[in-house]
C-alpha cells in the first residue's frame, strides 16, 4: 500500500472511532493533548499523524498502541502464529472468524471491522420489546394475539 492510501485510511479509521466512542474533535483533543485543528486535519487526510500523536490519541479511542501503528502503517500487520493464537485467546475469538479474516486482505479486515462498530452502535440502541402481560395471557408481537 503506498503512503497516501495510508494516509487517508488513518484518519478516515480515526474519524469513526471518535464518532464511535461519541467523542467531539475537542473532547478528544482534551483527553489527549493534541490540538483539535489538528486532529481535524488528520482526519481529513491532510495530515499524518506522528507515532507521537498516535500515542497520545490509541487509548481514548479504545485502540492499543500497536494497533495505532499498524494501521498507521508502522508496523507490519502480519502476526507470528504464536501472536496470533494469543490474540485470539486473549478476545475470545472464534477460530473459523480469525481463519477466515486472516485470508482476507487488510482492507476487507477494516471494513468488517467497521461494519460491525455500526452493527454494534446500532443495536445498542435498540431495546428487546418486552412481552405484553393480560391476565396470564401474553401478547405474541407478531400477531397481536394472547397466548398462553
Amino acid at each position: 500500500m503506498i503512503m497516501h492510501e495510508y494516509r487517508n485510511n488513518i484518519g478516515k479509521i480515526i474519524k469513526q472511532q471518535r464518532l464511535a466512542a461519541n467523542l467531539t474533535l475537542n473532547e478528544l483533543s482534551a483527553s489527549s493533548g493534541v490540538s483539535p485543528s489538528h486532529l481535524g486535519r488528520i482526519e481529513k487526510g491532510e495530515r499524518f499523524p506522528s507515532a507521537f500523536i498516535l500515542q497520545r490519541i490509541a487509548k481514548p479511542l479504545g485502540f492499543d498502541v500497536n494497533e495505532m501503528f499498524t494501521m498507521a502503517g508502522y508496523l507490519s500487520p502480519h502476526l507470528s502464529e504464536e501472536e496470533e493464537k494469543s490474540q485470539v485467546a486473549k478476545y475470545e475469538l472464534d477460530p473459523y472468524v480469525a481463519r477466515m479474516l486472516s485470508q482476507e486482505t487488510v482492507e476487507v479486515q477494516r471494513a468488517v471491522v467497521s461494519i460491525l462498530t455500526v452493527l454494534k452502535s446500532v443495536a445498542s440502541g435498540i431495546t428487546p420489546a418486552k412481552p405484553q402481560e393480560t391476565e396470564g395471557y401474553f401478547n405474541d408481537p407478531s400477531t397481536g394475539a394472547a397466548t398462553n
